[in-house]
């Protein structure tokens, strides 16, 4: 048995979960509302407030889509309750973010700013040299998150560019004078 697979989820209160044909799922929170189709194989069950996700057999696919199921939607669960958010930082001189309504402005040393629009579902703050990106669907907020961090990349000499809070840098030794 898959051990991520076979772990009930908790729905709390004020969240509803409802299963229909062609295991269409929407899960209904505080926050918004998710809808995402599953595999026909995989079965969902609901009560005492838990969600369980069972899959038919012991096929190489129900065992891989079964923990797979259960982890999205589980993260459906706690996105209308919680809600998702990734944290970029800016470094470098120059390099600045700034926020106009829906469109995240990035100038990053190149011959033009670089201009972003938040996705539906999706808002972002900018906080000094924090970009924080939120919203409900965790999928869509790590894509966007992406997107602004690919504008330019941190480089391994200086450690300039857009970099996730939590992520660390390998710094490299620069270039060394002839004796």
């Amino acid at each position: 048995m898959s051990r991520i697979g076979k772990m009930p989820i908790a729905v709390p209160a004020g969240v509803t979960v409802e299963v229909a044909e062609n295991n269409q799922v929407t899960v209904k929170g505080p926050k918004g509302t998710l809808t995402r189709v599953f595999p026909a194989e995989m079965k969902f069950e609901q009560k005492d407030g838990e969600l369980t996700v069972t899959r038919p057999d012991d096929q190489k696919r129900n065992r891989a889509l079964h923990g797979l199921s259960r982890s999205l939607l589980n993260n459906m669960v706690v996105g209308v309750t919680n809600g998702f958010e990734k944290k970029l930082e800016v470094n470098g001189v120059g390099y600045r973010a700034a926020k106009n309504g829906k469109t995240l402005t990035l100038t990053l040393g190149y011959s033009h700013p670089v201009e972003l629009t938040d996705p539906e579902g999706v808002e972002t703050t900018v906080e000094g040299q924090i970009i924080t990106v939120k919203g409900i669907d965790k999928e869509v907020v790590g894509q966007h998150a992406a997107i602004i961090r690919e504008k330019r990349p941190p480089e391994p000499y200086k450690g300039k560019g857009i970099k996730y809070a939590d992520e660390t840098i390998r710094r490299k030794v620069g270039k060394t004078g002839k004796k």
